[in-house]
């Protein structure tokens, strides 16, 4: 539909080109950084506001931001997906909610506020998992734009749309841009599948697990946080039974410090404190809405640059460190040879010749360049240990407890599959 088209809920085409006569100015005539590319003029206003669908992942407080955003830029197709519902706590920093919205779906409210403020705007929701969606789905949108809190949902997305692409079809090839915050600091990067560096490729970037395998807590803890969690997790419900633990009660934490250090004690492991007790049991870091204000509109000049050849688009990471002063850095995160998504290559490590399966499979969920949760293990043969079905666990069960040396050979290949993530690692074994 062209921009003289009579606009939906009763929006005349003046007062829709007055709302973009900003965005406007800087389609209408070439810049220094723009693209050979670039159309100048009323097709690019066209592809903006009539062909470009774009998809948004998350509406909490960094996609609230980037809808809004978006509609305002011109976006005139956008999709979103969410499948949280809404919580008190929320209002505070995600602004299309209201108190009377408390328990409903974040996607279908976050919707219907932006297309009544911005007449003209079409907001399709979707509330529920991304998982839930196909090739076929994420094949129709121009572009995807993420505002996850969730890291496990950043790398099916990422390997997702890397999976997609096909060298025969370009349209195939989904740019993603990727936002997220952690109270004062955040970042944004835009992500070619299989052309850039992909998430899966910064993940030695991301802070340090807080969650461990129950196995390393109950019998080999190596780490202050190891004993803690033991407290919390193991002890707690043992002595005090259904009493839940109030992680703000500093008697609760008083026990569990002094449970966590008694047991640290006991394997000769330094470093159980009062305050790292809580910052363990809580894992709590405050959201800023002044933080997803700047990433957002990062995030969303990024999408306007991508869509409209406009200008020169960032390569390909920003950072936002806001805690000493603001601070900004960008720089080009390079593809990982080994990367599992889109390095296309198998992953050598070295391991005790003595490791248990067990403690392979530790590894793999604390190693900070893998981080996969709830491993499965296979040679080319054979199983080694599946945690699904209920079946083939129980049966290769026992493997946990033999030596991998017993099972591959050095130089050996072994594949690492997960329920949560939609590629497999492959691991070439040696052993010291």
């Amino acid at each position: 539909m062209s921009l003289s088209a009579a606009q939906p809920n009763g929006t005349s085409p003046s007062d829709w080109q007055d709302r973009y006569w900003h965005v406007d100015q800087v389609l209408e005539k070439p810049g220094p950084r723009t693209d050979p590319s670039f159309l100048a003029g009323r097709e690019v206003q066209e592809f903006l506001r009539d062909k470009c669908k774009i998809l948004v992942i998350g509406a909490g407080g960094l996609g609230c931001e980037i809808l809004a955003n978006l509609a305002l830029t011109g976006f005139k197709d956008i999709h979103v997906i969410d499948m949280d519902t809404i919580d008190v706590s929320n209002l505070n920093r995600q602004f299309l909610f209201r108190p009377a919205d408390v328990g409903k779906p974040k996607a279908i409210v976050a919707a219907e506020f932006i297309m009544n403020r911005v007449p003209g705007v079409i907001v399709t929701p979707y509330y529920g998992k991304i998982q839930d969606k196909d090739h076929e789905y994420y094949m129709q949108f121009n572009l995807v734009i993420c505002g996850l809190d969730s890291v496990e949902a950043r790398r099916w997305i990422n390997a997702t749309l890397v999976s997609m692409v096909d060298s025969d079809n370009p349209e195939s090839l989904k740019p993603l841009i990727d936002g997220g915050t952690e109270g004062f600091k955040g970042q944004a990067r835009v992500i070619l599948p299989t052309i850039t560096s992909c998430y899966e490729c910064s993940l030695d970037m991301l802070n340090k697990p807080t969650t461990f395998p129950i196995c390393t807590i109950a019998n080999t803890p190596r780490l202050p946080e190891h004993c803690i969690e033991w407290a919390s997790v193991l002890e707690w419900p043992k002595v005090h039974g259904d009493q839940k633990l109030d992680t703000d009660d500093p008697e609760h934490i008083s026990w569990l410090y002094g449970v966590a250090f008694k047991r640290a004690k006991e394997f000769n492991i330094e470093g159980v404190t009062w305050s790292l007790t809580q910052g363990v049991v809580k894992n709590v870091i405050p959201a800023i809405a002044s933080t997803n204000a700047v990433i957002a509109a990062a995030c969303c000049n990024e999408a306007f640059k991508i869509a409209t050849s406009s200008a020169a688009y960032l390569n390909n990471y920003f950072m936002l460190i806001g805690t000493d002063g603001v601070y900004s850095y960008t720089f080009e995160h390079e593809k990982r040879e080994h990367c599992p998504v889109c390095g296309g290559e198998a992953l050598e490590i070295s391991i005790n010749h003595d490791w248990t399966v067990e403690q392979l499979m530790e590894m793999l969920t604390e190693k900070q360049d893998i981080q996969i949760k709830k491993p499965s293990l296979s040679t080319p043969l054979k199983p080694i240990y599946f945690q699904q079905p209920p079946q083939l666990e129980k049966n290769t069960r026992p493997n946990l407890e033999k030596k991998v040396s017993d099972l591959v050979a050095a130089g050996g290949e072994v594949t690492v599959t997960s329920t949560t993530l939609p590629f497999s690692l492959s691991l070439i074994i040696n052993y010291t």
